[in-house]
């Protein structure tokens, strides 16, 4: 059973597609959805009076087992809920909780989820063993120090020290990391962009990876690093990373900040954006919201407008004032415009770009053949008096590299 009010005062209003994907890809199966309007959340229930028998009428109904809101319930909500429905409760939170712990494939993936789980069960911990606080004494009561409540807190708050332990050892690993690849000078582009927009199969597209891609929100996890000769540019690092959402809680970013982290530190950003959603503009300002929050945003972007085969529109690129590509739309599915994207990312990450004629004599044999091994020989002519001027195009810091 799916839940879903419109608040006054709120500053969008809710996904209700969004929200039964999210419910499809936990794997649950929507049988009927409630809908309404409040001026303000019922302290102890979210919903009314009237709301509330609405809602228990349907569950009996439809015997449904669950009742998902499409919002953050407090603790005390919750309960009452279940208390009133006799059935589980789960909000918005709860939900993205449970399809992250579903996804997580590797080591440190299941290390995050656990730590965004406990973290946010310890919130759910207060009056949830009321009863037992009541071992206060008196003949016969007096227990062994501490309440049920105080064990379970302490138990909690061992287990999430150990695992953020754990996570910064992988931080320092992914830090060790990106120290070599600064000293390589190799340039990382991040995809970023809302859940399903189409990362992976880009990802994919670019690098002839065959990472996990599917119509499914949350489908990435882990992120997936690849490296890619780019013609006339070089060697660079794609990155795939977990997809963003609306009101993604602050746990899950908290948790992840070790995989947020290889977005924060991108040379520039691949925003990927479905450009066949309805309500594109407002899933690009979401993805900016959380882009803040890791403090990205200032990072330089480049807009990827993805799933062109689903609209009538031609591959192509978008420049600003000064003629620096802003935007290319592009297909992932078919790869229609995936040249134009090479196109703008090297004019993107040009900025250090040796792009001139140089003339070599006999002399210098081993630099024209590591020039021809590294892709940045565009054209060459050879001279009357047996030397070679070749057109180089390649990162100035390779082209210094080589020098030396």
């Amino acid at each position: 059973m799916l839940v879903q009010l419109q608040l006054d005062g709120e500053a969008r209003d809710l996904s209700l597609l969004e929200f039964e994907e999210l419910v499809g890809s936990a794997g649950g199966e929507p049988v009927a959805v409630i809908t309404g309007s409040r001026r303000a959340p019922h302290a102890r229930t979210f919903v009314g009076e009237g709301k509330l028998e609405e809602i228990a009428a349907a569950c009996r109904d439809n015997e449904a087992e669950l009742v998902i809101f499409n919002h953050a319930l407090s603790p005390s909500q919750e309960r009452n809920l279940e208390r009133a429905l006799s059935c589980r409760v789960l909000a918005r939170t709860g939900l993205i909780l449970d399809i992250f712990a579903q996804r997580a494939r590797t080591h440190e993936g299941k290390l995050q989820v656990e730590l965004a789980q406990l973290t946010h069960m310890s919130t759910r911990l207060v009056r949830g063993w009321t009863h037992l606080e009541r071992q206060k004494g008196g003949i016969g009561l007096r227990g062994p120090g501490e309440t049920q409540l105080e064990t379970d807190r302490r138990l909690l708050r061992a287990r999430i020290k150990s695992i953020q332990a754990r996570l910064e050892r992988v931080r320092n690993q992914r830090e060790q990391s990106r120290r070599a690849r600064r000293r390589a000078e190799l340039p990382v582009l991040s995809l970023v962009g809302y859940t399903n927009a189409g990362k992976s199969t880009l990802f994919n597209r670019l690098t002839s990876s065959a990472v996990y891609a599917a119509d499914k929100l949350f489908a990435t996890l882990d992120p997936t690093l690849a490296r890619v000769d780019i013609e006339h540019l070089g060697p660079v690092l794609f990155a795939d990373t977990v997809g963003f959402i609306s009101d993604l809680p602050t746990t899950l970013v908290e948790a992840f900040k070790a995989t947020l982290e290889e977005t924060a530190n991108a040379t520039l950003l691949l925003h990927v954006v479905d450009v066949a959603a309805d309500n594109r503009d407002e899933l690009m300002a979401d993805v900016q919201t959380v882009l803040g929050e890791i403090r990205a945003d200032a990072l330089p972007q480049l807009l990827v407008f993805n799933k062109l085969d689903l609209v009538e529109q031609p591959a192509r690129i978008l420049r600003d004032e000064q003629g620096m590509a802003v935007a290319v739309y592009v297909s992932a599915v078919t790869g229609e415009g995936i040249t134009l994207l090479l196109e703008a990312v090297r004019e993107r990450l040009s900025v250090a770009l040796f792009d001139e004629e140089v003339t070599l004599d006999a002399t210098h044999g081993r630099l024209r053949a590591a020039l021809y091994a590294q892709g940045a020989v565009c054209t060459e002519e050879w001279q009357s008096d047996g030397s070679s001027r070749l057109h180089v195009r390649m990162p100035l810091s390779d082209w210094r590299r080589l020098n030396r």
